[in-house]
């Protein structure tokens, strides 16, 4: 069984050979390339081999057409991205620093056009192409809700959220919502089988569920409802989305959903209760200490916890980039060995 059909099934909600694994290997295909992460992120030729040359290595069931990001700022006028050696690049100049920047703001009315869309592009048509139909390529995309925290950072953002005024928030909001529908659909076009719908922001860690619905989920569905829900996966973006999730379910008619790993891994195929596609994910910051032993224990956990009844996936979140090699094969051999359905 190849990963396109053992994720179908999953999705069909049929049991497949065993659960599908999801690896988030990111600035690690640079280091398989011989070059530093800035160089691997100037050409999607780049870093489409990265992501095949992973994907080979080490045996997890999808390829990734995602930079880091960063790149959405860009798409709307970040003039600056800082490289690190070690680790995914961060904004270096942030486009609103006062609400006339808000007023300003201009949403780009053909994102294909804009040369870092046009190299992620590059890199998703030749992952599709050397995919063969054996393999998903996913991308992603912060939410319209989280997007503000890219653009002005997080303190002035919430500063906005909580205090107003609610006239430039709205403006906003809804100049990144277009954005976040624009780049939905332009991934879609250029072969990307699978977005993750990132907010971190219109998470647990930030709100209560009663503040969520307040704020964030009006967002959540004008996003969604002019793209469909087909083929997004919620994702936790680093926050704890439990709480949510049976909400979020309600509104927008998303199906799969990638939790925080210190969310509950039973709770969440619990709450989702057989309407759609829950998943176990493991806090691999952890793996750059643990030992083999450590890694096989927490794998396990994981799976006991989700993946009896199908319709379950496994995951990682962020895979940084001073996890040791062997450490990885630890991971995602853990994961085919104890993801197996007798």
């Amino acid at each position: 069984m190849n990963s396109i059909e053992r994720i179908t099934m999953v999705m069909e909600g049929k049991i497949p050979d065993r659960v599908p694994v999801m690896g988030n290997l990111l600035e690690q295909g640079a280091k398989e390339l011989g070059l530093s992460i800035e160089e691997y992120y100037s050409k999607g030729e780049y870093v489409a081999e990265g992501q095949l040359k992973l994907r080979e290595k080490y045996g997890y069931d999808n390829l990734s057409g995602f930079f880091y990001a960063g790149c959405e700022a860009q798409m709307l006028g970040c003039r600056k991205i800082i490289y690190s050696e070690t680790g995914p690049p961060n904004v270096g100049h942030l486009i609103i620093k006062k609400n006339k920047d808000i007023e300003t703001l201009e949403v780009p009315e053909d994102i294909s056009k804009l040369p870092v869309f046009e190299e992620l592009s590059k890199c998703i048509k030749i992952l599709k192409q050397e995919a063969n139909g054996k393999y998903p390529i996913g991308s992603a995309v912060v939410s319209s809700f989280s997007l503000p925290a890219i653009l002005m950072g997080i303190d002035k953002w919430m500063d906005l959220l909580i205090n107003g005024p609610e006239s430039l928030r709205k403006e906003l909001l809804q100049k990144c919502s277009d954005f976040c529908i624009k780049l939905i659909q332009a991934l879609r076009d250029v072969g990307a089988d699978g977005v993750s719908y990132s907010n971190p922001v219109g998470s647990a860690d930030f709100f209560s569920v009663d503040q969520f619905k307040r704020l964030s989920l009006e967002w959540i569905i004008r996003d969604i409802e002019a793209v469909g829900p087909e083929g997004i996966t919620y994702f936790n973006g680093g926050g704890r989305i439990n709480p949510m999730i049976d909400t979020i379910i309600k509104h927008t008619g998303i199906t799969t959903y990638y939790i925080n790993p210190l969310d509950d891994t039973a709770e969440a195929k619990s709450i989702i209760a057989g309407k759609g596609i829950s998943s176990g994910v493991i806090n691999d910051i952890l793996l750059i200490d643990w030992q083999k032993e450590d890694i096989y224990a927490e794998v396990k956990k994981i799976m006991d916890a989700g993946m009896k009844g199908g319709r379950f996936i496994f995951g990682t979140l962020v895979m940084p980039y001073l996890i040791p090699e062997k450490n990885i094969y630890h991971l995602f051999n853990a994961a085919r060995d104890y993801g197996v359905y007798n």
